[in-house]
Order: structure tokens, then sequence, then C-alpha cells
């Protein structure tokens, strides 16, 4: 099995059919990092999207001596930041929707459901909690345990050092703990801290 170095690489080449590979590897992780950033699927679908173009467009620029995954973190994050700014300010002027109305929850219609709904409402939870951090600790975390994502490939793709990407993932976790311990307390009447 190749590489995504040496993938790339082909692709590079002109063996544009191995850049479908590279698609298949990495869309399930950028999604769902899109779908908790965006907080609406049909956004992140279009993020995902735009960044496999814009990766494409952009292969022959492409320094195999970095991180694939990195890379193109750094276009969805990129990409994310652009159509978020886009929508918000369609529906400013009144010509598009928010990511709220778009999250509509199916009616209710059975025990074989809850497993499926439990997981939405902790899909849901963690997008607010995470849309609550400064954001590059959100999307530190995001690349980390969406994305998998090395410190090193962090670091590529924040811009900043290694130890700076260690620092984003740990006040990001320590923040995201900080605001499940209040969540936890709202839920069960106890003192919040």
């Amino acid at each position: 099995m190749l590489s995504d170095q040496q993938l790339m690489q082909q692709v590079q080449l002109g063996r544009i059919e191995f850049f479908e590979e590279l698609v298949r590897r990495h869309e399930p992780a950028l999604l769902r990092a899109a779908r908790n950033k965006l907080r609406n699927r049909q956004w992140a679908e279009e993020a995902v999207q735009e960044t496999f173009l814009a990766a494409f467009a952009s292969r022959q620029r492409f320094n195999n001596q970095y991180s694939l995954r990195g890379w193109m973190w750094t276009i969805l994050l990129n990409e994310c930041r652009t159509l978020a700014r886009r929508e918000l300010h369609r529906a400013d002027r009144g010509a598009g929707w928010t990511a709220e109305s778009s999250s509509v929850p199916e009616p209710f219609t059975g025990a074989t459901q809850l497993p499926e709904l439990l997981k939405a409402e902790r899909d849901e939870l963690l997008a607010r909690l995470l849309a609550e951090l400064p954001e590059p600790e959100a999307d530190a975390l995001r690349m980390r345990f969406f994305g998998e994502l090395q410190f090193q490939e962090i670091a590529e793709a924040a811009a900043c050092s290694l130890n700076g990407a260690k620092m984003r993932v740990k006040r990001g976790l320590e923040r995201l703990a900080a605001a499940v311990s209040r969540q936890d307390c709202r839920l069960t009447g106890g003192d919040v801290p």
C-alpha cells in the first residue's frame, strides 16, 4: 500500500487516478471535523469538496517533505472559515439560512433509533463546547482527535511550533474538560465552578 506522499507523487506525475485513493482515505475524518466546526452537514460537505478541489488544483505546489494530512487540514480549516463567513454574510442579508435551522431532528420512531439519537446529541454537545473554545485550540483538538494528526502535522497545519501545537491541544483539553464539568453540574443541579 502506498503512503500519502507516494500517492501524491504519482498524482504530481500525472496519474490523477491516485487522487481518488487520497480522497477515500481522508474524506471521513475531514467530514467529521467540518461537521463539528460548521455544525451544518451541507456546509461541511461543501467545505470538504472544496478542500479536495483546492488540493488537486495545487497538487504541483505540494512539497513531499511535509505531511500531506497536515496540508489537507490546513486547506480544510481555511475552507471552513471562508464558507462560514460567506454563509453568515448571506444570512445577515437574509439570503441564507443558519446552521441551527439546518439541524431539524427527525421524528422519533422507536427504540432502534435511540443509539443514533444519543450519538447525535453527544456530537452536538461536543460541537457546541468546541465552538466555545478559542479557534486555534478547537482546531488543534479537531486535528488531533478527528484527524488523528501527529503534533508535528498539527504544527505544520496551524503554522506554529511543535511546542505551540502541543500547548494548543493541552489547553484545549483542559478548557473542554472544564466545560464538560460545568455542563455536568448544570444537569445534576450541583454547584457550577
